[in-house]
């Protein structure tokens, strides 16, 4: 009875460490997913921008990359951030603005009725946006390689100073 008894308890502790095991490998699988995921939606972004580039900005009547089969692999420094900018605006259409940003790459930015636009504190319209403001824009890529923005905050002379500079050339 006492050997039973004993044979139970080993039996449930292997079964306790086969449960904490297969958890661990499921948040092991969950995270690598989620991190496939954003790679591979950065990576997508990245390839569409450069497969439009053409349609936004007049470039090479091959796109951006050319024959791109042709090309070494890219490294994690050549895919653009999809999400934001930091720049100064250098153009304004109705709806949408091209904003310079890090290494001279030029991005269009579409701008929504719910779009915040904001001088510090103080939100403001979209007529307050000027050729040469320095801005950063939030947001999420489309399908044509562009930016949606949801939040564009505008700096004033004093704010710009007072940032550090960033470490690209």
């Amino acid at each position: 009875m006492n050997e039973e008894k004993h044979n139970k308890k080993i039996n449930s502790d292997i079964l306790k460490w086969i449960v904490i095991g297969l958890a661990g490998f499921a948040v092991v699988v969950l995270i690598f997913g989620v991190g496939m995921f954003v790679g591979g939606t950065k990576a997508r972004f990245s390839y569409r921008w450069a497969e439009n580039y053409h349609k936004n900005f007049g470039g090479p009547r091959d796109g951006f990359l050319g024959d791109w089969q042709k090309m070494p692999l890219p490294f994690p420094d050549d895919f653009i951030e999809g999400h934001g900018v930091f720049g100064e605006i250098i153009k304004i259409n109705n709806s949408d603005i091209v904003v310079k940003g890090r290494e001279d790459v030029e991005k269009i930015i579409i701008i929504a009725e719910d779009t915040a636009i904001k001088i510090g504190r103080k939100t403001v319209k979209k007529d307050e946006l000027k050729v040469g403001n320095r801005i950063v824009i939030i947001g999420s890529p489309n399908e044509q390689g562009q930016i949606e923005a949801k939040l564009i905050r505008i700096f004033d002379g004093e704010d710009v100073k007072a940032l550090p500079r960033p470490p690209f050339p």
